[in-house]
């Protein structure tokens, strides 16, 4: 075997993963303060990379610009679909609310292509195509970039939970809603603050996507991909999500490589069944046990 190609393939998937893992963290935010699975996740993804576009070479904004104010529009779009859309769903079945996510993420679509239509696009290049090199072995500069600003977020993320007083009124709310509001905590303002947090997250990892791969209105099948990792690390679990996307990186990878791309699919989905069947709750999800 070839170990430095394999070192550079691995490193590949590492990167991929980091950007799963950033993406499944939107995710886990609103299923952590609100038990809602949002499925538009990935379209709130592919709309961050539209907004960056837009910015920047429509309005043509500098980068350190354009990049804050997608970040802001996706929190924003986050902040209205919740007051609009979830919260009169409140009480409802889950089913009904995860049918209005399916039902926002077509709309988003939809919007992208009438205001941009269907044709892919390149994002105005702002990081450099210098390369890089961890030993002898080679990763995309664009690629190393993605792992350094994902790891960082998710870090940041792992100690606001921690230690950020709004971190704990959210694990709080997801504990148990009635204590959190016997305890003076805005539970509807942690809801907000939930999906406002994960969209504009959401639309950050789509800037870093759509800089790699371009952006077109189908981007948001990224999504899914998160989402695999999600319920392989645990829906509630920040942390489930970081080794989730890093684990599926690789094996995307090492699938695609080895196997062909064709396997790619098969594999992600067959270790999602498998993990399913083993740990249903994921991971580091939390076991929940229902006396009937």
């Amino acid at each position: 075997m070839d170990w430095l190609f394999f070192a550079e393939v691995t490193l590949a998937g590492l990167g991929s993963g980091a950007l799963l893992a950033l993406t499944a963290l939107a995710f886990v935010l609103i299923y952590k303060a609100t038990r809602v699975i949002n499925l538009a996740v990935g379209e709130i993804l592919m709309l961050g990379g539209y907004l960056f576009f837009a910015f920047s070479a429509g309005f043509g904004l500098p980068v350190w610009a354009a990049i804050p104010l997608a970040i802001a529009g996706g929190g924003a779009v986050g902040a209205l679909v919740e007051r609009a859309l979830i919260r009169p769903m409140l009480g409802e079945a889950p089913i009904s609310v995860f049918m209005v996510t399916v039902g926002l993420g077509s709309v988003l679509m939809g919007v992208a292509e009438l205001v941009w239509n269907t044709d892919p696009r390149a994002l105005p290049d702002f990081m450099g195509a210098t390369p890089v090199f961890i030993g002898e072995a080679y990763v995309s500069r664009k690629i190393a970039i993605g792992f350094a600003v994902a790891g960082v977020v998710i870090a940041l993320f792992l100690l606001l939970f921690r230690f950020w007083r709004g971190g704990v009124a959210l694990r709080a709310t997801a504990s148990d809603q009635a204590a959190a509001y016997s305890c003076g905590i805005n539970v509807p303002g942690v809801f907000s603050l939930a999906w406002i947090v994960a969209c504009a997250t959401a639309a950050g990892a789509g800037i870093l996507v759509g800089a790699i791969g371009g952006i077109s209105p189908t981007m948001g099948v990224f999504g899914l991909s998160a989402l695999v990792v999600v319920i392989i690390g645990g829906l509630d679990s920040v942390l489930g999500a970081l080794v989730g996307g890093l684990l599926i990186g690789l094996v995307e990878a090492w699938a695609g490589t080895f196997l062909g791309g064709e396997f790619k699919l098969v594999t992600t989905f067959s270790l999602l069944i498998a993990a399913l069947m083993i740990r249903p709750y994921g991971l580091f999800g939390t076991v929940e046990i229902e006396r009937l």
